[in-house]
């Protein structure tokens, strides 16, 4: 009856989560992934570092144009200054302007502005390449995530399906007991393993609860999430490619390491950037400019007038002033449109630039890109040796897990029998209850020990198609 009973309770457990699962809306791993990436705080990061990178690149590409350059002045100027117009010195009121045009290029500078360029391209490939390592660590993080959850969510099952099984043997002591022909030890065994499986119910659902806290976490999102909406197809398939492989798998695919590298290249063309510093400059430029004062002024022919010089001459004793002819002018002021059509002036030319003594700051600049450049390649080395090291161990775990998988498989069927075995023998008074808590806490122990095993082995199993660059749905 006890066996009828509890067969009947996990069918109606079936049902129960079948109906449950029809009324809610079912989330893959997919759709976890796909909000995660909509979502996610990590990528948006990475994403306007990349907006960086492409914003310097374009600056650096358009270094290679000519600049050109527009001034214009106009102002007020009282007492005593200098007439732009006739550069003398006036003592009046004075209201002057200028205008101006300037054009530079650079024909040579040592390859900076060209090597700034495939550097800036670097970094700006760099960090595209790392919006691509942000969204895989995104990717995997749900995914393990997820199958954390799964995995919760399947203990919970266990802990509730032992709880049942607790409690259906502790009614029936306890209808012995109302009977007075029952064990009072072996029921109050069995009162404390329904209080320790009550205990291992709350305990596993709050580590389901906080698995999918961390979960919502990661989707960035406020969607309501319900472990039973989760649905994963889950495998159990060995696998093929040994460590090694998996390594030479992901140096070509894994985001991580391609950024690396780029960075790594972009700090070389910084050494060369510097080195730079070190070559002549030179520049075409060309300049154009005019100005305007209001104390210009036009002379017009006005006729001539006699005056008086100051000088005398004798004649026969008597002094006779002297008289010239000079000529009159009247001052016209010249107009600003054509002061600024008449004052037009213009100069082209070559600058060399020749650097000598700098204070070292060439020599410096060069060491410290130098020191960037191993720095990157120290890094990229860093990458690529702790990602053999945690390939290799995590190819270890995988194999240890399915072995260890294969063994409690075994494990469980030799405590289902053993505790087939002595739930009889209890039910029919020839066992104690202590043989019957042992064998029972021992299928139990061996099915969540069996659980974890087959969640342990899917998680790096994950791992490893992440390194691969599989996508892991």
């Amino acid at each position: 009856m006890f066996i009828k009973s509890l067969k009947l309770a996990f069918i109606a457990c079936a049902c129960s989560y079948t109906l449950i699962a029809q009324e809610t809306q079912n989330i893959s791993l997919q759709e976890c992934v796909e909000i995660a990436l909509t979502h996610n705080l990590d990528l948006k990061a990475a994403s306007l570092r990349a907006e960086t990178e492409t914003i310097q690149f374009k600056q650096s590409r358009n270094a290679l144009l000519p600049s050109v350059n527009a001034n214009y002045n106009l102002g007020l100027s009282n007492g005593r200054s200098i007439d732009p117009f006739t550069n003398s010195y006036v003592n009046e009121e004075l209201t002057y302007s200028n205008a101006g045009l300037s054009i530079n290029t650079i024909l040579f500078d040592g390859f900076r502005i060209l090597n700034t360029l495939k550097q800036n391209r670097l970094n700006k490939a760099a960090a595209e390449m790392e919006i691509e390592e942000a969204r895989q660590n995104v990717v995997l993080d749900v995914t393990l995530n997820f199958l954390q959850v799964l995995n919760f969510r399947e203990l919970v099952k266990l802990a509730e399906t032992r709880l049942i099984t607790s409690k259906e043997q502790l009614n029936r002591l306890q209808k012995l007991q109302e009977e007075e022909t029952g064990d009072p030890v072996a029921y109050h065994d069995l009162q404390g393993q329904v209080a320790l499986d009550q205990s291992a119910v709350n305990d596993a659902n709050n580590s389901l609860n906080n698995a999918i806290t961390d979960l919502k976490f990661l989707l960035n999102t406020e969607r309501s999430i319900e472990a039973s909406q989760l649905v994963l197809l889950l495998d159990f398939e060995p696998r093929e490619k040994t460590a090694d492989g998996v390594y030479e798998a992901a140096l070509r695919h894994l985001a991580s390491v391609k950024a690396k590298e780029l960075r790594e290249e972009a700090a070389a063309k910084g050494v060369a950037v510097a080195r730079a510093q070190y070559t002549p400059q030179i520049s075409l430029f060309a300049n154009f400019g005019t100005n305007y004062s209001s104390a210009a002024r036009l002379f017009q022919d006005a006729g001539t007038q006699t005056v008086q010089t100051g000088d005398f001459v004798t004649v026969a004793g008597t002094d006779y002033a002297v008289f010239t002819q000079e000529g009159l002018f009247d001052a016209l002021p010249i107009s600003y449109t054509d002061q600024f059509n008449n004052n037009l002036n213009s100069a082209a030319g070559v600058s060399v630039s020749i650097p000598i003594f700098n204070g070292f700051q060439a020599k410096n600049a060069v060491q410290l890109q130098n020191v960037n450049h191993d720095q990157a390649s120290v890094v990229l080395e860093q990458t690529k040796r702790a990602l053999k090291q945690n390939i290799s161990k995590t190819y270890a775990d995988l194999q240890a897990a399915s072995k260890n998988y294969h063994f409690l498989e075994d494990q469980v069927r030799a405590y289902e029998e053993s505790f087939r075995i002595n739930e009889v023998k209890f039910n029919l008074g020839v066992s104690t209850s202590v043989a019957y808590i042992t064998s029972k806490n021992n299928l139990d122990n061996a099915r969540i020990n069996l659980t974890n095993a087959r969640y342990a082995y899917l998680l790096t199993s994950r791992v490893l198609d992440y390194y691969s660059g599989v996508i892991p749905f």
